[in-house]
């Protein structure tokens, strides 16, 4: 079986504008592996609008880039293959729940599994079921920067390979299923 491992930056919520997304990276695992060469990440189009003072992520360093992207429905023909028709898996997948049916509201997703829920569900004695302090907690850091080079916490890509990588470790103890 076949998931698709996602998550999205986006920029918050600011007094009279949405939240948006300004970055998306996934990552497909296939019998409980990572499959690197379906890393797949695009930048969206914001425009100049004000990003939340709470926002995490590059976007500052980024915003001429983010400027000239496309907005997310021009690239939803390349993005549907990788987000329809599989099971997604995110970590507190609220977020990328919620973009996704913003963007394609009559496109069924799913199903998800939550990272997150999980974690707090198996491993409840955990001080902390974040996903820096899990890929730390289950030793798994240094598998996550080899996917994702040069890339730190709050990349959408780097966090959706932190959380596939946390995923086939779960699937690999016999869990998620």
């Amino acid at each position: 079986m076949v998931w698709t491992v996602l998550d999205f930056e986006t920029t918050g919520t600011v007094k009279g504008w949405p939240n948006e997304p300004w970055q998306l990276g996934l990552v497909q695992i296939e019998d409980g592996r990572v499959l690197p060469e379906t890393k797949w990440e695009t930048l969206f189009h914001v425009g100049d609008r004000p990003f939340s003072p709470r926002a995490v992520g590059r976007y500052a360093e980024m915003r001429e880039a983010l400027a000239r992207a496309p907005a997310p429905m021009e690239l939803w023909p390349e993005m549907a293959p990788r987000l329809t028709g599989m099971p997604l898996i995110a970590h507190n997948c609220a977020t990328e729940r919620t973009v996704l049916t913003k963007l394609a509201p009559m496109t069924p997703f799913g199903p998800w599994i939550d990272t997150l829920v999980y974690a707090r569900a198996r491993y409840p004695k955990l001080p902390s079921h974040a996903l820096g302090d899990l890929v730390a907690a289950f030793g798994v850091g240094e598998e996550v920067d080899r996917l994702c080079p040069d890339r730190t916490w709050h990349d959408a890509l780097y966090d959706a390979c932190a959380c596939a990588v946390l995923a086939a470790r779960f699937m690999s103890d016999g869990g998620l299923f």
